[in-house]
């Protein structure tokens, strides 16, 4: 299976960071969201990534096309022009990178990724910006037997605050940042079936928008609860509690080690 990561918005909620770099490229741990993301798909035999540049594509390109000299051991013979490899610490993925435009929506950056994904196989797709311990076996089991065109991973974020249960002017309870109010939200990671590119028009269409609801009005359009860990990296306060998890040695999204 193939996996295409959409990373070209501008991250404009993360502006003290995203005015250098793409926010796929903010850096958790001293390595970038997205590797984070493509380590964890990776445990679950995904290797093969298409990844969709908008907003200052160019530095993902750099950072991937530098990530194999950064974690292999060289010799370079400058007077030769040779490399020599010694050992390489680098994962075997394939990696094609990807530019949709800048101003293109969610929608028609997945329409043009569809074009480099055999017609016949289902494809997951996430965000670039968020990170989770999604079971992808589980998943893919689960959208086999629904049989819909279209799977999504639902979550129930965790709530900013702390929730008071209260009975007459005593708390009787108190819980902190407990789950949303019980509403389920996209949680990225779908699985697609190829006739989903049908349901987007062009460039302008947003995926969240009209693909997703009519997918759903037909029935094609099921739902796969997730409950472990998830967490989005939508501002700055996120970006920190990533960091300090971390930091801690608290990283629930790191399978892979």
């Amino acid at each position: 299976m193939k996996a295409i990561i959409l990373a070209g918005g501008t991250g404009s909620r993360l502006s003290e960071e995203t005015a250098v770099r793409p926010k796929p490229m903010i850096e958790i741990g001293g390595m970038p969201i997205i590797w984070h993301i493509m380590k964890h798909l990776s445990t679950h035999g995904i290797d093969d990534f298409v990844i969709c540049l908008g907003y200052k594509g160019f530095v993902v390109k750099e950072w991937f096309a530098n990530y194999f000299l950064m974690t292999s051991d060289v010799t370079l013979d400058l007077a030769k022009r040779s490399v020599e490899v010694h050992e390489s610490r680098t994962e075997s993925w394939r990696v094609t990178l990807l530019d949709t435009g800048e101003k293109t929506m969610t929608g028609g950056r997945l329409k043009r990724a569809l074009e480099h994904i055999d017609h016949s196989e289902t494809v997951l797709v996430t965000y670039g910006d968020g990170v989770a311990d999604v079971d992808i076996g589980a998943l893919r089991a689960f959208h086999r037997t629904e049989r819909t065109l279209a799977t999504v991973t639902a979550v129930q974020p965790p709530g900013r605050f702390g929730a008071l249960d209260v009975r007459g002017t005593r708390v009787t309870h108190f819980r902190e940042k407990p789950k949303g109010d019980g509403a389920w939200t996209n949680g990225g990671f779908f699985l697609l079936e190829p006739g989903v590119a049908g349901y987007v028009e062009g460039d302008d269409t947003i995926w969240e928008a009209e693909p997703l609801r009519t997918l759903a009005r037909e029935g094609q359009l099921a739902s796969y609860k997730h409950e472990g860990h998830w967490q989005v990296m939508d501002t700055l306060k996120d970006k920190e509690d990533l960091q300090a998890a971390w930091d801690s040695g608290r990283r629930p999204w790191v399978t892979w080690e």
